[in-house]
């Protein structure tokens, strides 16, 4: 466990690009947090999940952690983005006020399991709830309280990854669900060992496939995106 007030800190780098979701593209800082309340099939994060990696999670003050993120930007605001494991779980509300005194903006993509009140102090909010091929449970529920609990102040999008049929009609169902949220739809990375090389082929035919059955459908309000940082530099860490 992290002392009093500190974040459990995984990795932290860049400046680089956000590869996947609403931000795709977009120069960010990388803040990874340890630690999960979900444990799904296909984590492409173990190094922040698993706690057999726990000795590797540094206690940081939000001030240390800022400091950081400034070295790498050179202290010109950028995108932060807090990810996991399940950012959630950690204290990242005096982060978020540090950066955004400094015009820093920040992102956080949280499976919807934990709600927290400084997710109205965000810039974007991604909500990503687990389909089955997940092997979890969605708490639509505690869902609803991440909606609440930003008050429609940060720009709040739904992703959901794609690995099969089931997926797809999990994605339809929650889209229904949430009209008024944009939805992207990623196809479903199959990571293997961490830090192992992607099937570039692979994830290619899922997304042609995807693609095709979203057309079919007549889905035309969602957006089907890669992983542009696996396509670029496979499924390492720190990237």
């Amino acid at each position: 466990m992290s002392a009093a007030g500190t974040i459990r800190v995984s990795e932290i780098f860049g400046p680089t690009i956000q590869g996947e979701g609403a931000l795709i593209g977009e120069p960010t800082v990388f803040v990874r947090s340890g630690g999960c309340d979900y444990r799904c099939a296909w984590c492409d994060t173990l190094h922040a999940v698993d706690s057999e990696y726990r000795h590797e999670w540094r206690p940081m003050t939000a001030e240390e952690i800022f400091a950081r993120v400034s070295r790498l930007s050179g202290g010109r605001p950028l995108t932060v983005s807090l990810s996991g494991g399940n950012p959630a779980i950690q204290p990242f509300g005096p982060l978020i006020a540090l950066g955004r005194a400094a015009g820093y903006g920040f992102a956080l993509e949280t499976q919807g399991s934990i709600a927290r009140e400084w997710f109205a102090e965000l810039s974007t909010l991604v909500l990503s709830p687990k389909p089955p091929s997940s092997g979890m449970e969605t708490d639509w529920a505690a869902f609803d309280a991440c909606l609440e609990a930003a008050g429609g102040k940060p720009r709040i999008v739904l992703k959901i990854v794609i690995f099969d049929e089931a997926d797809y009609a999990y994605a339809r169902s929650a889209s229904a669900r949430y009209p008024n949220l944009p939805v992207v739809l990623q196809p479903g990375n199959h990571v293997g060992n961490q830090d192992s090389s992607a099937d570039i082929d692979r994830l290619m035919a899922a997304m042609r496939a995807l693609v095709a059955r979203v057309v079919d459908d007549g889905w035309f309000s969602a957006r089907i995106l890669p992983q542009l940082h696996v396509l670029m530099w496979g499924n390492r860490k720190g990237v």
